[in-house]
């Protein structure tokens, strides 16, 4: 089990580890508070020996800094400023202590006894019934298990991590979870929107000037959250990979390389591995992204979550508002979990804030619930307007049928123009994810080319 002491005499942390020899422990010793932080991050040390008492600060802020940290490791507190020191770090989440002087007996009964403990612990919580949330995500469906497991995998290390899925099914959240329950977690979260940067604005906002600093330096020490990645330009995807790939960058008009103290989460509303495959996302790129991936559900294959999170938004809003929580009947339920959802957990919120600003009585019943979805539409029943006065225009002349293929190529075509040559908007208008729209071009020009 990988063990720190965190000790600020180098003295005691030789004496420290050589009591422990033998134990089966992987000892690393540090002698700040600082330097315990940093091997936080890159060693994840699953059992700590904390001197309260360090040159840098107190070994309590270390503690707090833990309760963000999945999966939290076991602590053992050393004191020797009596009991009030102890029960302060008792209270605050530290396993046990150990008041100086102790002997060697002492120090490897306690530490073994906080390894037995957290195996013991980890074992149970592995039995333990599903959760119905973690961080700002919610959901209790077999989906959304997945996604907790897998983030907090992720948290754990200090692997890129490339979130994909569908607008609005929760991709930020889920960065910013990574994030929180990291060791990362007291640096900052920042976030770069990738599809509003041309390519000639990306390396001054990633890297600023000699002079200035950029987003990748805002960053220091947290994570740079790069949304919708895949919209970048060939060009500046190159500049990214150097960035991921080296760990370094150079500011613009700038001389000199500077190390990027930063983890790298990025995030996909396309189909990444159709964009590698038609050349609008660098092969390397992509392998240096997908290390581990982490797919967010849309919300039609967890169906059984919508009325929790529609309960949920509920009582948040109505904790905005200062207003009772509406309640749902069950015509609302049954409305509710019959509908698609083809803006996903985005769409629902936005529905559910609707209704708790614009209803009035103490309940919400189905024809509310349509109603509401009706307005999240009308986008949606104005494109299949323009869909269907295209599809009227370019109709044969001579009344023949035309093959299904082409027909559904000039329903999306017009909804693409409708919505400024956007795949992603006019996906979500259309009710199916962007990927569908990429492979849907893709087998028109395989049909194009056989012909």
């Amino acid at each position: 089990m990988k063990t720190l002491i965190v000790e600020d005499s180098a003295a005691l942390c030789a004496v420290y580890s050589h009591y422990l020899d033998g134990s089966g422990l992987d000892i690393t010793s540090v002698e700040s508070l600082s330097a315990a932080r940093q091997v936080l991050t890159e060693q994840r040390p699953q059992l700590i020996l904390l001197d309260i008492e360090l040159p840098d600060g107190s070994g309590l802020d270390l503690i707090d800094d833990l309760q963000r940290v999945l999966p939290r490791p076991a602590v053992v507190v050393i004191t020797g400023h009596g009991d009030h020191h102890a029960e302060e770090a008792i209270d605050r989440g530290a396993d046990d202590f150990l008041s100086k002087p102790f002997d060697a007996a002492r120090l490897r009964v306690t530490l073994l006894n906080a390894a037995d403990k957290l195996k013991l612990s980890r074992q149970v919580a592995g039995l333990s019934a599903s959760r119905d949330r973690l961080g700002s995500l919610c959901g209790s469906s077999p989906a959304m298990q997945s996604v907790y497991q897998t983030l907090e995998s992720l948290a754990g290390t200090l692997a890129t991590a490339f979130v994909m899925g569908e607008s609005g099914t929760g991709k930020e959240l889920a960065a910013r979870a990574i994030h929180e329950f990291s060791a990362r977690a007291p640096g900052p979260f920042v976030v770069v929107d990738c599809s509003a940067l041309l390519s000639e604005q990306l390396e001054q906002a990633l890297f600023g000037t000699e002079g200035g600093f950029g987003l990748v330096a805002q960053a220091a020490s947290g994570t740079l959250f790069l949304d919708e990645v895949c919209s970048l330009s060939f060009s500046a995807q190159s500049t990214l990979l150097r960035l991921i790939q080296h760990g370094t960058y150079r500011p613009v008009d700038g001389t000199k390389e500077v190390a990027a103290d930063v983890r790298v989460i990025a995030s996909t509303n396309r189909d990444p591995l159709f964009e590698m495959r038609e050349g609008r996302l660098r092969e390397d790129l992509y392998y240096r992204l997908h290390v581990v991936p982490l797919r967010m559900p849309p919300l039609r294959e967890r169906s059984e979550d919508v009325l929790l999170l529609a309960n949920n938004f509920l009582a948040h809003f109505a904790e905005q508002e200062g207003r009772p929580v509406l309640e749902l009947n069950a015509g609302a339920v049954e409305a509710l979990t019959h509908y698609s959802w083809p803006g996903n957990v985005r769409q629902l919120e936005n529905a559910m804030r609707q209704l708790s600003l614009l209803e009035t009585g103490a309940d919400i019943d189905a024809e509310a619930v349509y109603r509401t979805i009706s307005g999240t539409e009308m986008a949606v029943d104005n494109v299949r307007s323009v869909v269907s006065q295209a599809e009227s225009a370019e109709a044969p002349s001579h009344g023949g049928i035309e093959p299904l293929w082409i027909t559904e190529k000039k329903a999306i075509e017009a909804a693409i123009e409708a919505c400024d040559g956007s795949i992603n908007r006019a996906a979500k208008h259309l009710e199916v994810a962007p990927s569908t729209i990429y492979r849907k071009i893709q087998s028109w020009k395989s049909q194009g080319s056989s012909q």
